[in-house]
């Protein structure tokens, strides 16, 4: 072992950080203008129940999208279960096997399984060709995901529920301010559902925007929302409190005010990651796909551990001692991905979830902690015998 070098901090060097750095865009305002807006909401003492903010981010939210209907939920997961029963899909619903617990989740509330699909090797996303081995009888929907600032094929998956007679829907939590050939997501499918989660661009803290351009859709959804701001009352077999509340909504006003700054500083900490890290070997930065306009809300990178020297897991290891978190696989059991509910194997899923790589981009860091996170990849692969001795594998 070569002692003298201790430029990684699992090998004895000073973390490349002095605070850990966590993942996720964290966009919250500053402080006068955080304390403003929840005064105004204290002298109204007005908290919840479909209040002015909430009014105002979904009228400001369906002009941006240009859908007929921009309705606002508590969570994202709440959202995707209100659209599954709001679609009234039953039986099964094809998910892609490379998405997060949450996607599948949320067809539980609906009583529907969800039967879990192979994604393209390249993308990481569904594509016609992904799906057409899953499109067997009982599947009577279509939950498409569109992951990291990148997209699925939604025009040709939108063909094929057309061509079979099926509903296609989307959990684009991860795609705000992304367009698909010029048109903003948000108004593609039956139903989209869009995340205010602190760690995506649109942060609210938490909450998410069901989309749709289907009147007796967004009734249905507004009525198991609550029977406040429910409009035009239609029965439904359920109904639940997921209303946005008016802090969640004044956090995310704000921030859509300030989304081109936000939607800059990302593209040129993607593109710093893009230069930093080019050239090593065994490590592909993933570019979005499937969009003309991307948020860049998420940098993912594939780890081939062969050609690396160093599997994904040691290297998240690695980064966790530089005060860097890094992220692997995306959340949905091994047992899930494995196989989907007729036992057929999910190859590039797998393939995907094995070596994926998530790194922080967003408020807490600048291009200088760009280049202090790229110089220590580079490092651990230029060192890859020194950690691999020290960490295993």
């Amino acid at each position: 072992m070569n002692t003298s070098f201790n430029g990684l901090a699992v090998l004895g060097a000073e973390p490349a950080l002095p605070h850990r750095l966590r993942l996720g865009q964290h966009n919250f305002p500053s402080w006068e203008r955080y304390e403003a807006a929840f005064r105004d909401i204290f002298e109204r003492q007005y908290y919840t129940n479909h209040g002015p903010l909430a009014q105002a981010l979904e009228q400001r939210l369906a002009e941006r999208l240009r859908v007929g209907h921009a309705i606002c939920v508590t969570t994202a997961t709440i959202g995707l279960a209100l659209a599954a029963q709001a679609l009234g899909v039953k039986g099964k619903v094809i998910v892609p096997a490379l998405s997060y617990v949450q996607t599948a989740q949320s067809l539980a509330w609906a009583g529907v399984e969800p039967e879990f699909c192979d994604v393209c090797e390249e993308s990481g996303h569904l594509t016609p060709d992904s799906v057409a081995p899953f499109l067997r009888d009982g599947v009577t929907g279509m939950l498409a995901v569109n992951l990291w600032g990148g997209a699925a094929d939604i025009r040709g998956l939108q063909q094929v529920a057309e061509r079979r007679g099926i509903k296609l829907y989307i959990d684009s939590a991860q795609a705000f301010a992304c367009e698909i050939g010029g048109k903003a997501v948000g108004g593609f499918g039956r139903l989209e559902v869009i995340s205010f989660h602190s760690s995506h661009i649109l942060g609210a803290a938490e909450g998410a925007v069901v989309c749709t351009d289907d009147d007796d859709l967004a009734a249905h959804v507004r009525n198991i929302r609550s029977n406040y701001g429910m409009g035009r009352p239609v029965p439904v077999g359920k109904t639940g409190n997921g209303r946005l509340s008016e802090a969640q909504a004044a956090v995310a006003l704000m921030n859509l005010d300030d989304l081109p700054e936000l939607l800059a500083r990302n593209h040129r900490q993607f593109e710093a990651y893009r230069s930093h890290l080019e050239g090593i070997p065994g490590l592909q930065l993933v570019s979005p796909t499937g969009v003309s306009a991307s948020n860049y809300q998420n940098v993912v990178c594939l780890i081939d551990a062969q050609r690396f020297g160093l599997s994904r897991d040691v290297l998240i290891s690695v980064l966790a001692a530089e005060n860097v978190e890094a992220v692997g696989d995306l959340g949905i059991g091994a047992e899930w991905r494995k196989a989907g509910s007729s036992g057929t194997v999910l190859p590039n899923a797998e393939r995907w979830c094995k070596s994926v790589l998530q790194l922080p981009i967003g408020a807490q860091l600048d291009e200088g902690a760009v280049e202090r996170i790229a110089a220590r990849i580079r490092l651990a692969q230029r060192h890859a015998a020194d950690v691999a001795r020290k960490l295993g594998g």
